[in-house]
């Protein structure tokens, strides 16, 4: 901007002086000498007296008047020269307002704005703008601050400028309020011409513009990545070999793993490195287009780390390494199908030196062994690093080995560094340059390892299960024989008899003893189960009153349901037993008192996973939680607490059996049970039950029983006893002969086939035992159907009915009687068959 210099400032801040006054003053001083000179003496003396008196008034009250301030000299106004100096001359207008529109001060470059030579020709501002439309918003906006106090600056373009050179000016405009001790409010306007400025910022920007179109359409591909994997910039040129649209970049809707094929993202994604260091590598790998295609590229890639080691985003030239797209020299396209095999393979490679340094590792590597990748001391990265520590040793010793010429085929394996996955490694010599070192060649057995982990699992429990079974059906032949010839007893003695309480005692303790017998064909998963469709909302609901009676007052069981449960399908009797010795144990968990939480939630199939359970299939459960904030479980006997007769109880206060029970109910039910515990902190317990969708089933007729012929147990017919056992066979023909029964015995399937064969008498009913020497029940009874035996069969069986039912023929009918039973029982299920 240019101006004239010949007009000076206009302020009318401060007071001027008045001449007209200093000649009045002038002229009633000589009035007074004049009137003097016609005085006489004495009255002269007397008058000056009297006019020196006044002045000398006049000149006290004028100090004091200076003292306090009431006076002022012109050397005050002369202090202000220096400031007002530097404004007059400002290169910006400056003018100052009071009120709306009074202009106390303005500077020569505003009046050269202005186009004024004096103050005649002073415009405020907005009178200065006025006319130009797409100004006056921004006015506005200037005035309204101007009036309530506070600051303001807007950028206003005017065509044409203030003082007419160019097409267009650029004005910026600042006003601030003037703080002043007297006086009405004022405002300080500030107006500079940065036309100029606003020209270099464009010339600057179309140059950005320009090297942006430059690298946009270079020839190779360019892209830069952040840390979080997101990229921040493409070139048109990689797009374009990639179809994908640039307006994805930058918004966090494009990744890498986005344009990398396969796992090879893992090679540009650094992990810290040393301090302040930039480390460039050349990588050949796939990338793949929108459509899925791969586009063979050799990447030169530069990550640079900061003070701390943590990198920065990362810049990579892209090189389009296709057929055609370069001279095809059969060399170099070798090294471009064996780096794209080198980095697509899924077994992880790495080439190292004599020391375990990596020299260089495929995507497979990179993903499998991250740990290995992290630089250490001396800006190396170790391959040991990528395992956990006990197995290094090992590691190390087989590269040593391999450097030095020697071959192994022994593999190692390892747990990998920060996470639960495994892997085998193998170590071969190898030779690059004259330099010795080997290659690292690592298979994840992760899955592998799990999977033995649950065959080991699994045949340790069906092991302990089948002696639990077999040790349950030998206790069950000896109970129903101590329980059935107690009741003989009991017919034969009256309640005033003497021995009438010890019999009643040893009946009691042995249906107690069947108690324990049942928790060990739960725990393995032969015992009847009635399964019916469930809403576990209301079967706890129903329980709340039992386990706060269960768990005293200084336990609080706080039970917390779902909505809208899915249903499931299980015994509720069974069930309600295992929520029960759940709570049972979480109140022998806390004996100085706690808080039990019970708690439901429907879990879908793609939530499993969430819970780190790797025996648990993805399906859609309804889940069971029991916690409690009580002692915890020790880790080393965590894996022992569903097996049977395993308690950490005193001797005396428990079985071992609840845990087992429960386990044992669960599975038989196709559930899942899982624990997780903290010492010092409490126990979790989570059930997983199958969610049971209904479907259109057949309802069977409830069945109306006479009530007066269950009442009377006497009967007629010919009843073949097949048992084993020679005590329970022996009960079993005494109970049934008294009641009416003609009774033929077999000790064995093979024996019973020959009792029919001699038998003259048509027989009625069959009663079997399922296990049995030679010949098992369903094998018998398959064989009774052969020789034209249609008579009904009732088995005899400590475990559950399907255990045997899937050996019988199919279609076939039979009645089932559980093992131990009782006299009364025997002939309920006897007279009841026979009439079916």
């Amino acid at each position: 901007m240019s101006h004239t210099t010949s007009h000076s400032s206009v302020d009318r801040s401060e007071r001027a002086g008045s001449p007209g006054l200093v000649l009045l003053l002038a002229a009633a001083l000589v009035a007074v000498m004049a009137f003097f000179s016609f005085l006489q003496h004495e009255q002269a003396a007397r008058f000056i007296l009297v006019l020196l008196a006044f002045l000398a008034f006049v000149g006290v009250s004028a100090l004091l008047a200076y003292a306090v301030g009431f006076i002022q000299f012109a050397g005050a106004q002369a202090r202000n020269d220096v400031t007002k100096a530097i404004a007059d001359g400002s290169p910006e207008g400056m003018i100052a307002t009071e009120g709306e529109s009074r202009i106390i001060y303005a500077n020569e470059t505003y009046l050269a704005l202005c186009g004024a030579n004096d103050a005649a020709g002073l415009r405020t501002v907005d009178r200065l703008f006025s006319g130009a439309p797409e100004v006056a918003e921004p006015l506005y906006r200037l005035a309204q601050a101007a009036r309530e106090g506070k600051r303001g600056a807007e950028e206003l373009r005017l065509t044409p400028p203030l003082l007419g050179e160019g097409e267009f000016g650029w004005y910026r405009i600042r006003v601030r309020p003037i703080d002043r001790p007297s006086g009405a409010p004022a405002a300080l306007w500030t107006i500079s011409d940065v036309t100029r400025e606003r020209e270099r910022h464009e010339n600057i920007f179309q140059e950005l513009q320009h090297a942006i179109d430059f690298l946009d359409h270079a020839p190779a591909g360019f892209f830069s990545t952040e840390p979080s994997g997101n990229i921040s910039y493409m070139n048109a040129t990689l797009a374009g070999w990639l179809d994908f649209d640039l307006a994805q970049v930058g918004s966090g809707g494009l990744a890498l793993r986005d344009i990398v094929a396969g796992d090879a993202a893992a090679l540009l994604s650094s992990g810290f490195g040393p301090a302040n260091s930039v480390r460039t590598e050349q990588i050949d790998l796939d990338l793949r287009r929108r459509d899925g295609l791969r586009l063979p590229v050799r990447l030169l890639h530069r990550v640079a780390y900061g003070h701390d080691g943590a990198p920065g985003a990362s810049r990579t030239l892209a090189l389009n390494r296709a057929p055609g797209e370069e001279p095809a020299e059969e060399a170099r396209a070798a090294e471009v199908r064996f780096a794209r095999f080198f980095n697509s393979t899924p077994m992880a490679i790495a080439s190292v030196d004599r020391d375990g340094a990596i020299l260089r590792s495929n995507a497979a590597f990179a993903k499998l062994l991250p740990g290995a990748l992290l630089d250490v001391a001396g800006g190396r990265r170790l391959v040991a690093n990528g395992v956990a520590e006990p197995h290094r040793d090992a590691l190390r010793a087989a590269i040593a080995a391999a450097a030095s010429g020697s071959e192994s085929n022994d593999a190692i394996d390892a747990t990998l560094q920060g996470s639960a996955r495994s892997a085998r490694l193998f170590v071969t010599p190898n030779e690059e340059g004259d330099q010795r070192g080997a290659l690292v060649f690592a298979l994840d057995t992760t899955e592998e390892r799990n999977r033995e982990e649950q065959l080991h699992q699994s045949q340790k429990m069906q092991a302990v299960g089948q002696l639990a079974g077999g040790i349950a059906h030998d206790f069950n032949n000896v109970l129903t024989a101590i329980i059935g010839y107690s009741e003989l007893l009991l017919a034969n003695h009256r309640p005033t008899d003497p021995s009438f309480q010890d019999i009643m005692q040893i009946k009691q303790n042995a249906n107690r003893a069947a108690g324990l017998v049942r928790q060990l064909l739960a725990f393995s998963r032969r015992q009847t189960l009635r399964p019916q469709v469930l809403q576990l909302g209301d079967v706890l609901s129903e329980l709340q009153m039992l386990t706060r009676r269960l768990v005293g007052e200084k336990i609080e069981v706080d039970l917390r349901l779902g909505r809208d449960l899915w249903l499931v399908k299980a015994d509720l009797n069974q069930f309600e037993q295992v929520i029960v010795n759940l709570i049972v144990n979480a109140r022998d968990a806390m004996p100085d008192g706690g808080k039990i939480y019970l708690r439901t939630k429907d879990v879908p199939a793609a939530e499993c996973a969430a819970y780190g359970e790797k025996l648990l299939p993805p399906a859609d459960y309804v889940l069971v939680e029991v916690e409690d904030t009580g002692t915890g479980i020790p880790a080393d006997i965590r894996d022992k607490i569903f097996d049977p007769f395993f308690t950490t109880k005193e001797f005396g206060k428990g079985t071992g059996l609840g845990l087992s029970m429960v386990y044992g109910i669960v599975k038989q039910t196709g559930g899942f049970i899982f624990c997780d515990s903290q010492v010092g902190r409490g126990t979790t317990f989570r059930i997983f039950l199958t969610r049971y969708i209904p479907v259109d089933e057949p309802v069977e007729a409830p069945k109306v029983e006479n009530k007066k012929a269950a009442a009377d147990h006497t009967g007629r017919g010919v009843v073949l006893l097949v048992e084993d056992e020679e005590a329970v066979r022996a009960f079993g023909a005494r109970a049934l002969t008294s009641r009416g029964y003609t009774v033929l015995e077999a000790e064995s399937g093979v024996d019973a086939l020959r009792v029919v064969e001699e038998s003259t008498e048509r027989i009625d009913l069959v009663v079997s035992d399922v296990v049995m020497p030679e010949m098992d029940g369903p094998t018998m009874f398959g064989e009774l159907r052969k020789r034209g035996i249609k008579c009904r069969v009732v088995f005899v069986s400590g475990y559950a009915e399907d255990a045997f039912a899937k050996n019988l023929p199919e279609g076939e009918e039979f009645g089932f009687l559980p093992k131990p039973f009782t006299l009364k029982q025997l002939i309920e299920t006897v007279k009841e068959n026979m009439r079916a």
